[in-house]
């Protein structure tokens, strides 16, 4: 109860206290034991009945609302109930002393004041408060007690979060370190190559220095001893670009990082993890341009080198 509520019940009851020790006394006073004086007490003795039922529904009646305002603070906590029969009886219980309530103002205002019934119906508000006290008190401990289950459950929810996120970053983490170890395996199988060169020749095969004059190029290198890669037969496979991007001769086609590629040229070899020399020619069909000249070399689905050649005219 807050504290206008205990100044409000407390100053009316001090009122009506006033009030009725007034009548007692006027009555002593007043009082010479004729029948006018017994009328006149009996119907001073009804306005005090009326005085103090009236101080006990002012009483009841702020205890009620004291009541109403504790539940209504924790009305937005019901979700938390697992059933409403507690929010059910307690709404049950407020109707009957609504009713209860009205239906002394109603008394009161109809100047037919039966004090008799009006004290029957301040029993019974006694007792529903009574009641409503009790629903309201195991209401609020429910309420509390899930309250507390949940808060806990909030911090299981939260530290399973953490520990869920922690597994998530070492799981990521691992498959990282996988992928690299299995692109370091999967590099460390490529062949190797060194001394990339390319050369013009013109009609007779001889080497040319002039481009415009080559008739064929030849692409040169050495495979590298790799005794992690597969040896067996390989397929070699060189593209020659010009200076404007133009794919030189017109080999097979091959794949790489999941895209199909044409050829300048390619060749056979056998390769038994020991350095192969290696020599692929390629056509040549239209006069070139002097400019820089791209090399690439595949094979296995991986380049293994790439150059370029600056060629005069």
């Amino acid at each position: 109860m807050n504290q206008n509520q205990k100044i409000v019940i407390f100053g009316g009851s001090a009122v009506v206290a006033l009030l009725i020790a007034l009548m007692v006394f006027l009555i002593i006073k007043d009082s010479n034991g004729g029948p006018a004086d017994d009328d006149k007490i009996r119907a001073l003795e009804m306005t005090q009945d009326s005085l103090r039922l009236a101080n006990d529904q002012l009483v009841l009646s702020n205890e009620f609302d004291q009541l109403n305002a504790e539940f209504s603070q924790y009305e937005g906590q019901q979700k938390y109930l697992k059933n409403d029969s507690l929010v059910k009886q307690y709404n049950e219980s407020r109707e009957r002393i609504r009713q209860l309530l009205d239906e002394l103002d109603r008394e009161k205002k109809s100047n037919k004041a039966n004090n008799a019934r009006n004290q029957e119906r301040i029993r019974q508000l006694e007792a529903e408060i009574g009641t409503l006290k009790g629903i309201v008190k195991h209401y609020l401990e429910e309420i509390k007690r899930l309250g507390e289950e949940n808060e806990g459950l909030r911090t299981e929810l939260a530290q399973a979060n953490e520990r869920n996120s922690t597994l998530a970053t070492q799981a990521s983490e691992a498959q990282a370190s996988n992928e690299r170890l299995s692109q370091t395996v999967k590099l460390a199988r490529k062949l190797n190559i060194t001394a990339l060169t390319l050369r013009a020749y013109n009609k007779k095969d001889k080497p040319e220095k002039k481009v415009n004059k080559a008739a064929k190029f030849g692409v040169s290198f050495s495979v590298s001893p790799n005794n992690t890669a597969s040896a067996g037969m390989k397929d070699i496979y060189v593209r020659v670009l010009t200076p404007e991007g133009t794919l030189l001769g017109g080999g097979s086609s091959f794949s790489y990082d999941g895209s199909t590629l044409q050829a300048s040229a390619s060749r056979k070899i056998e390769y038994a993890n020991d350095e192969v020399a290696v020599s692929i020619f390629v056509p040549v069909t239209a006069t070139l341009t002097a400019g820089d000249y791209r090399v690439e070399v595949f094979c296995d689905g991986y380049r293994l080198g790439s150059r370029s050649f600056t060629l005069e005219k």
